[in-house]
């Protein structure tokens, strides 16, 4: 449900940047690296911070899903986006959700291995990665329509604004759906 995000921040930030902000990409972009750079904070700064509560004493499951609530709540203030009136707004609300999706990926593979015994990780994974592949084929489809349909109308922005809004509000949808099917995250027996 997530992966598609990050399909989305990868190959149509350029476009956003240079739609909304006219950012030349034929020379380099330090609003891209600095998104990118984020994204690497993002993900050594996941696995920290379930570690901390973990150290802490928490049980892995509740150390992961909290860890993983917080980064899905940091996703949120990327609907904020369509009030960005310069570049440099725009480059730190993406970088928070770009950073936040990576520290969710980080718990999220994690999970599975506390979750499945060894000789089920692998496959459990696997088919997340499918799910996640074809939603990664799918949203594209949405995408391109929408950015179509408001370009057409002279209204660029406003379809790139709904996007970062289901951006913004997909993490909190995925840790629902997880709480919902996994309350207690208990390990699976086979």
């Amino acid at each position: 449900m997530t992966d598609p995000i990050w399909w989305f921040f990868l190959f149509w930030l350029p476009d956003y940047f240079s739609a909304i902000f006219d950012l030349d990409l034929k020379k380099p972009s330090w609003a891209l690296a600095i998104v990118y750079t984020a994204t690497t904070l993002g993900s050594i700064g996941g696995g920290y911070l379930s570690g901390y509560f973990i150290q802490k004493g928490w049980t892995d499951f509740k150390a992961r899903k909290t860890a993983m609530l917080i980064f899905a709540f940091c996703v949120v203030p990327i609907v904020a986006i369509q009030f960005a009136t310069q570049l440099w707004q725009a480059v730190l609300l993406i970088s928070l959700a770009a950073a936040a999706h990576q520290a969710w990926s980080a718990n999220i593979f994690t999970m599975a291995s506390d979750m499945f015994p060894k000789q089920a990780v692998s496959s459990v994974v696997g088919i997340g990665g499918m799910a996640g592949s074809i939603g990664g084929i799918l949203f594209p489809l949405l995408v391109g329509y929408l950015l179509d349909y408001y370009k057409n109308m002279g209204q660029l922005g406003l379809g790139y604004n709904l996007l970062f809004v289901l951006c913004g509000f997909a993490y909190l949808l995925a840790w629902g759906l997880m709480h919902l099917f996994a309350p207690r995250l208990e390990r699976v027996r086979l």
